[in-house]
């Protein structure tokens, strides 16, 4: 079992290690300093353990869509995928995000990252608010379709998870649940951020029901070759905001430990290169099958991490509490997994 495990971190263990040095190398850079190299190597280690325990939830999830994806798409999601989600949200959606705020073009802010990072984190925290409606919103509808669904049939909380599934007959439930949220929370936040908060959160809304759209077209069209191909576009797609999704927290915590976007980079890249082969590893091993309230571990920790973005919209919320529910909620259901199992073995 440990050499299989080895098998599968071989590839985030060289990222790792090409990593580290790297931020010794970006450190000596910057500071010219022993101690500053030192610093920035602690730094990326943190902001990788930290990508991790905020994302297993998310590599779960990924499995749980990947095991009815073709092996074709399968392989563009873990290929591609590491590519959109190592670089492009954890390098282009911070520099997009301060070129939108800041007005300025993409050879501007990759100078302002480098020559005034406090400036640069500055315009990312001025733009959580946005970023945490949107996610928080999103993710919420992820979680909610998951447990307001007719065709689900095993509960571990059976007595909100049965209620919820008898409710699934209800037509637009999940999006009025999520609207009243949206409106306690603007209820509370400043008057000068609620349209800002509802447009980001309306926005949130409307691409998971686009998402949506695009995947039911795509996959109920006939099944021949080429529209077969077609239909994993769109469980591609939806992976692929989800990912986005999950790492706005990790991308806008990791700023509270460092202002360089470029060790940002560094740390978050290793951490999502964990992720991917824990992914890979859930898939292939059948994991999900294997321990019964995995699935819901990581689906309850999702409904957490959007209440817990739409909190930090009122107060600030350390990302080290953050990572700890979701990893609790998972561990918690991985626990009650290997009782079923042993139970179900004993009987």
């Amino acid at each position: 079992m440990l050499s299989t495990t080895v098998q599968y971190l071989r590839w985030p263990i060289a990222v790792t290690i090409l990593g580290l040095l790297l931020t010794v190398v970006l450190g000596w850079s910057f500071t010219q300093t022993f101690s500053g190299a030192v610093s920035y190597l602690l730094i990326g280690t943190v902001l990788a353990v930290l990508e991790i325990s905020l994302s297993f939830d998310n590599a779960i999830v990924n499995a749980n869509k990947l095991k009815n994806m073709s092996p074709l798409w399968q392989r563009r999601f873990l290929t591609w995928g590491i590519l959109i989600a190592v670089f492009g949200m954890r390098i282009v959606f911070p520099l997009a995000v301060v070129a939108i705020a800041a007005s300025l073009g993409p050879l501007a802010t990759i100078k302002l990252a480098a020559t005034h990072p406090m400036e640069y984190a500055q315009i990312i925290s001025d733009s959580h608010l946005t970023i945490a409606a949107f996610g928080g919103a999103f993710l919420m509808m992820v979680a909610l379709n998951y447990f307001i669904d007719e065709g689900k049939e095993v509960h571990w909380i059976a007595a909100l998870e049965a209620q919820l599934r008898r409710c699934a007959s209800i037509r637009g439930l999940q999006i009025t649940m999520v609207l009243v949220v949206v409106l306690t929370v603007s209820t509370q936040i400043p008057p000068q951020d609620v349209s800002r908060f509802l447009l980001a959160s309306l926005l949130g809304l409307v691409v998971f029901t686009s998402v949506e759209v695009i995947s039911q077209l795509l996959d109920t069209k006939e099944k021949t070759a080429e529209l077969a191909r077609a239909g994993g576009l769109g469980a591609f797609l939806y992976l692929e905001v989800l990912d986005a999704s999950f790492s706005f927290d990790g991308v806008i915590g990791a700023f509270a430990l460092t202002q360089n976007i470029f060790l940002i980079a560094i740390g978050l890249g290793i951490g999502a290169m964990y992720v991917r082969s824990m992914t890979i590893m859930l898939v292939e091993k059948k994991a999900l099958a294997q321990f019964r309230y995995l699935e819901h571990g990581a689906f309850y920790s999702i409904l957490a991490l959007s209440m817990i973005m739409f909190a930090q919209t009122l107060w600030h919320i350390p990302e080290l509490v953050t990572g700890l529910v979701g990893a609790g909620l998972i561990g918690i259901a991985l626990w009650s997994s290997v009782r079923y199992n042993k139970a179900s073995a004993a009987s």
